[in-house]
């Protein structure tokens, strides 16, 4: 649909948790932008990439003490640069939303929100997540999804730290093996023999090796619900 002209409103990015997953919000934040206003349109966006050597190997409440300092400071200097709202583009990360989000003084859209909200409005009702080690076991995240009327398959702990492995070892530094993707597929198959109805895919870089489109349960994709809001925010629709 070609909206014409309509006035497209300034969004800050926190990225570089990996940088290859913030080049994925790059782009489908653009292409949503082209599908909803015109084929010429891109979207206004202020991005800035961290380092994330520096936030990685996060283990002890220090270093997430460490890591709301660096993404609130971050927030502040896109929020005084423009930005009307922020993203970020992270899944783990949101494990220090609060502190970010108070520290932004404008809207940040929380990712695993606009995951419970698709699901909901799929009637979706039992899913099972997979993430990092702290996406898939803590509560920061999960309760988010549950509060949209999602119950959530109990984690088993020897798949999350095979997973959490993939994700840190592999795919952020852009690494997409075919033994990751069958480990990814036998893992979505069981899950399913489990009673799950979905599949949240609660890390921005998994869909380096899980078909979202093509599996034998739907999977939602935070990173594509988070970007669908991005866009429903950049044109005045949320």
């Amino acid at each position: 649909m070609d909206r014409g002209s309509v006035a497209l409103r300034k969004l800050g990015l926190i990225g570089g948790m990996s940088w290859a997953s913030t080049r994925d919000y790059y782009e489908l934040i653009n292409r949503g932008v082209q599908r909803k206003v015109s084929p010429g349109s891109s979207a206004p966006l202020l991005i800035e990439s961290l380092d994330f050597a520096t936030l990685r190997a996060i283990q002890e409440d220090a270093g997430w003490d460490h890591a709301a300092e660096v993404l609130s400071d971050s927030a502040r200097r896109l929020a005084d640069a423009g930005a009307g709202a922020l993203l970020i583009c992270a899944n783990s990360m949101h494990k220090v939303y609060d502190r970010v989000a108070e520290a932004a003084g404008v809207p940040v859209l929380h990712i695993a929100d606009c995951v419970g909200r698709e699901m909901k409005a799929a009637g979706i009702k039992s899913a099972a997540i997979v993430g990092t080690r702290n996406v898939m076991t803590e509560s920061f995240y999960r309760r988010r999804l549950v509060s949209h009327g999602v119950d959530l398959l109990p984690p088993d702990m020897e798949q999350v730290e095979k997973i959490d492995r993939i994700i840190y070892d592999e795919l952020m530094v852009g690494k997409a093996s075919r033994e990751a993707e069958r480990t990814m597929k036998t893992w979505i198959t069981f899950k399913e023999r489990e009673g799950a109805e979905a599949i949240v895919l609660a890390c921005t870089e998994l869909s380096m090796v899980v078909d979202v489109d093509a599996n034998v349960l739907p999977v939602f994709d935070s990173t594509r619900a988070h970007c669908r809001a991005a866009v429903d925010w950049l044109t005045g629709d949320e």
